[in-house]
């Protein structure tokens, strides 16, 4: 029989959770061994949790379009994906998040820049999980376990 702890963890059993680790800061894991910094924006070197979340919205885009760019312009091509928005404080919401996929498309026509921005852009709303959640909204549901 073949050791199968070596195997691959499939993403949908992946745990994730964060650990307390001072005064607002925390520490971000997953059971694959990643972690994150995490804290207020008056801490140095760690992400806040709306920075996290436009990260994981501007990471999902640059994976969504990778397929599409890669095929057109070779697995080495450069891209960034810039997202910005400022938090509605009054209501702790971010009513606006706005996205710029920076990549260079200059070795292509104009006509093949438009067919590969319709592919990218039709890619990303398809299977970009985050911003597909974030459109659509989601339940959320917490419990609190207490030690006692």
């Amino acid at each position: 029989m073949a050791d199968q702890s070596s195997a691959p963890v499939p993403a949908a059993s992946t745990e994730l959770w964060v650990e307390r680790t001072g005064t607002r800061r925390y520490t971000g894991r997953s059971s694959r061994g990643a972690e994150v910094l995490i804290g207020s924006e008056r801490v140095e070197g760690v992400f806040t949790p709306g920075e996290l979340l436009k990260i994981a919205l501007a990471a999902c885009t640059g994976m969504s379009s990778d397929l599409p760019l890669s095929r057109r312009l070779g697995d080495n091509y450069d891209a960034t994906v810039r997202v910005s928005g400022a938090a509605d404080r009054e209501n702790e919401v971010y009513p606006r998040l706005d996205e710029v996929l920076q990549v260079d498309l200059s070795e292509l026509d104009a006509e093949a820049q438009e067919r590969l921005l319709t592919v990218v852009l039709k890619s990303v709303d398809k299977v970009c999980t985050v911003g597909r959640t974030l459109k659509n909204g989601t339940v959320v549901n917490l419990t609190v376990e207490s030690d006692s």
